[in-house]
């Protein structure tokens, strides 16, 4: 979507009152707010792991599985180590296509040596996303109980692509694609979306 021609004319407050305001200012794109209409994205999903492989990246699947049957379609998917330099080798490639809207990633934000996705991730963005994660752990509480707070899920934004950092069992990544992020992926969700805000994320 990076680059392209906004899709609609009007903002839209939270309180769904519509605005041109946005649209009027010169060299700004107005934010979508047709919520009618279902768009859908181009998805990479990377795997952060020692040993997983194709055949047994329970999450990685998971969440393919889940983008797919959402809509969605996944454009790209990778294993690699849980190296830091390797994890934004990947990333960086996905960052700088402009086909890729969304990167989902799986593995690596626990709190051992060998846990460095969070670390890989922070340089590259331009902003964090701090709710995702709070929202993460809140959610994960009432099946995981305190041991929740190991967990250092975080979300932002880098070139105008959105980037999901979860955890690498299936169960995290399930909670965290049908209870936050598919809704924040749809571009019908009310009062309002990320989708939405696509076309103003590299506003300068």
């Amino acid at each position: 979507m990076r680059g392209k021609s906004p899709l609609f004319s009007h903002s839209e407050t939270l309180d769904g009152q519509a605005s041109d305001s946005m649209s009027s200012n010169i060299g700004q794109s107005p934010i979508m707010t047709d919520f009618d209409t279902f768009k859908s994205l181009n998805i990479a999903v990377l795997t952060v792991s020692d040993s997983r492989t194709d055949a047994d990246d329970k999450s990685g699947n998971l969440l393919i599985a889940e983008l797919t049957e959402s809509g969605h379609q996944c454009t790209h998917k990778s294993i690699v180590k849980d190296d830091k330099y390797q994890i934004r080798a990947a990333l960086s490639h996905w960052i700088a296509d402009a086909d890729v809207d969304v990167v989902l990633s799986t593995g690596g934000t626990g709190v051992t040596g060998r846990d460095g996705t969070p670390e890989a991730v922070k340089p590259l963005l331009d902003k964090e996303i701090e709710g995702f994660g709070e929202m993460f752990r809140v959610l994960s509480y009432d099946d995981i109980k305190t041991s929740t707070l190991q967990s250092r899920a975080l979300a932002g934004v880098a070139n105008a692509t959105y980037i999901f950092v979860m955890p690498g069992s299936p169960g995290a990544c399930k909670t965290a694609w049908q209870k936050l992020v598919s809704e924040q992926l749809d571009s019908r969700t009310r009062p309002c979306n990320l989708v939405m805000l696509m076309p103003r994320l590299n506003e300068k």
